[in-house]
């Protein structure tokens, strides 16, 4: 490692990361949620929370949030707010469509990632070259998405067989993986609905059945994310942009170069999430597709406070939220305002443990009229659970607010030369 990579430590606060979440308990707060949710159906009845069915379904809604939260990480690790992720989504599921019918849904893979890479090109020319606000610049570049890919299928999808304007034709699906033998048995078990015990099954049937390949690239770019930007020297520098980047350019790093980077690979992974949604979630492009998941991911990024596995874990909670309307619909949803009203209690107790009897007080009123709600209830309004994942969206992040700790220099201007 050269002398420069060694010394840029200093850019990096040693403290910046010391409320990270590790893996074992990561592990602890998985075992702990799912011991809740058991407890949920078993009250509520609703059995299929954690069914085979409804596991895959989350994972499969979870891939395409937790690509576009990823891809925030890379950008905003390098001190640039991404606020177009949105519009990369769009890119991605625009070109992987036209490519993927044409040519194959690898390929369309590959140009979905190109397509939401360029937008990541043209926001790294915004803000890094032209200095333009960060937050500007992302929503010029979802709108210009949006545009450029309706204006594109007029002349591509409109005119191709089983297309129209608003969609494209049909993609081949790539590969699913199933273990027969194992998914078998942790369906049957998981129909026997004990306690903790059918419901860890489900989980980990739903890991095993119908898994698509692109499924498993997706969760492998998570460790391998972790991997190049916290024990490599290139991720050293690249933080160290996101932290001071004129303490790093004065110990030789280029970090036009390095935000370049970080901001086009960023691009490229909402790309990827894009082309994930047009060929594995509904093996076709439609219009208005992406459904805000790049905002979602966002979310879910600055949830698990700029850190891979605490984003896998947002991404996670926001796609198990939005695969409950799809299986037992409004009744799933109801059974969530138990868990909602038990929590909150627990939130409670934290906070007069902490002393803060004012914050306990208010959580424990809140979750009282939850409990009462789900009393006085049976079913929920159809408005409500198709409005359950964006407002979990907003409870997440109300909650999770004062533990979060951005990069210092995020979404700063930066010019070279500005320490002299």
């Amino acid at each position: 490692m050269s002398t420069s990579t060694v010394s840029a430590t200093s850019a990096a606060p040693k403290g910046g990361d010391r409320k990270k979440l590790t893996l074992p308990w990561i592990l602890l707060i998985i075992a702990g949620g799912l011991a809740l949710v058991s407890l949920v159906r078993v009250i509520s009845g609703a059995d299929d929370l954690t069914s085979v069915g409804q596991v895959s379904g989350a994972l499969q809604l979870a891939v395409p949030i937790g690509l576009a939260g990823l891809g925030g990480l890379w950008a905003e690790r390098a001190g640039v707010v991404n606020i177009g992720l949105e519009g990369m989504m769009i890119l991605g599921t625009w070109f992987g469509a036209w490519a993927g019918y044409q040519w194959g849904p690898w390929t369309g893979v590959v140009l979905g990632i190109v397509g939401g890479a360029l937008g990541g090109l043209l926001h790294a020319i915004i803000t890094v070259t032209f200095n333009v606000n960060h937050i500007v610049s992302g929503v010029a570049v979802n709108i210009l998405a949006v545009g450029i890919t309706q204006y594109l299928s007029n002349y591509t999808f409109a005119e191709a067989p089983g297309g129209s304007s608003k969609q494209s034709p049909r993609i081949d699906p790539i590969t699913d993986i199933t273990i027969p033998g194992l998914s078998d048995g942790l369906s049957d078990l998981q129909a026997k609905h004990w306690f903790l015990i059918s419901d860890l099954a489900g989980v980990l049937g739903g890991l095993v059945t119908s898994l698509s390949l692109l499924t498993i690239i997706a969760i492998l770019l998570i460790p391998a994310t972790w991997w190049v930007l916290w024990r490599t020297a290139f991720g050293l520098r690249l933080r160290s942009c996101g932290e001071n980047p004129t303490a790093a350019e004065s110990l030789g790093v280029n970090v036009y170069k390095y935000k370049y980077i970080a901001v086009v690979v960023s691009g490229g992974l909402a790309g990827l999430g894009g082309a994930f949604l047009a060929i594995v979630s509904t093996g076709i492009y439609q219009e208005g597709q992406t459904g805000g998941r790049g905002y979602i991911g966002l979310a879910a990024m600055i949830f698990g406070n700029w850190m891979p596995g605490g984003m896998a874990m947002g991404a996670g909670l926001f796609g198990f939220t939005d695969s409950l309307k799809l299986r037992g619909g409004a009744e799933n949803v109801h059974a969530m305002l138990l868990l909602v009203g038990i929590l909150l209690v627990l939130a409670a107790a934290w906070q007069l443990y902490k002393r803060k009897h004012w914050q306990a007080g208010i959580a424990l009123a809140v979750g009282a009229g939850v409990f009462v709600w789900y009393a006085l209830t049976d079913v929920l309004p159809s408005q409500f659970v198709d409005a359950a994942p964006y407002v979990t969206t907003l409870l997440v992040l109300a909650l999770s607010a004062q533990r979060l700790r951005m990069p210092k220099a995020d979404g700063l201007p930066y010019r070279k030369g500005q320490g002299k």
